[in-house]
């Protein structure tokens, strides 16, 4: 990526967070190739919220309540919720979620935020997964942002079908399809 003047670059920093607002200063330093201070400092002049702030702005515009399950049982944190349609969550992975030895995340948390989000994406009391085909697209380390999309692909009576792919950045490293069944 080539140096782009300050106006330049804050322009594409407005650009890049309307496409993913979920990206931390570091990632942006690191794409824009600029120091992580300088990423504040054009946040700061453009007045753009720090992360947590953008993603708690989008979680209060786009969020319904969550039925199948009690919020604390989602695993991730849910930013967007449309009941029978979509969702997405993120789970930024910590030292409890990964192996000592090499820093790499376990499984079954990937796993278990996007089984979570199928479930909680359905609107009824009761949904609980039948049946899932997962894929592991590659490892994810200590520090990395995972970003789990939902989308209701079939409802069939008792039955929903929900896609779910997990992405760093835009990156795919997880990818399934589950069944729920749903009263």
């Amino acid at each position: 990526m080539s140096k782009r003047n300050k106006k330049e670059r804050q322009e594409e920093l407005i650009t890049t967070l309307q496409k993913n607002p979920f990206m931390t200063d570091e990632e942006l330093a690191n794409k824009f190739q600029v120091s992580v201070q300088t990423i504040r400092l054009d946040r700061l002049e453009k007045s753009i919220p720090e992360l947590r702030e953008r993603i708690k702005s989008v979680a209060e515009q786009n969020y319904d309540e969550v039925r199948s399950l009690m919020e604390h049982e989602v695993i991730g944190e849910i930013i967007d919720l449309q009941l029978d349609k979509s969702a997405i969550s993120i789970l930024d992975i910590k030292e409890e979620h990964v192996f000592t030895r090499n820093k790499i995340a376990r499984g079954h948390h990937l796993f278990a935020q996007a089984n979570s989000l199928a479930v909680a994406v359905i609107d009824d009391n009761l949904a609980l997964t039948a049946s899932a085909n997962i894929r592991f697209l590659r490892s994810v380390k200590m520090g990395e942002r995972v970003i789990a999309k939902a989308t209701v692909v079939e409802k069939e009576g008792e039955r929903t079908k929900v896609k779910v792919d997990s992405y760093i950045l835009d990156e795919l490293v997880f990818s399934g399809n589950f069944t729920v069944y749903r009263s």
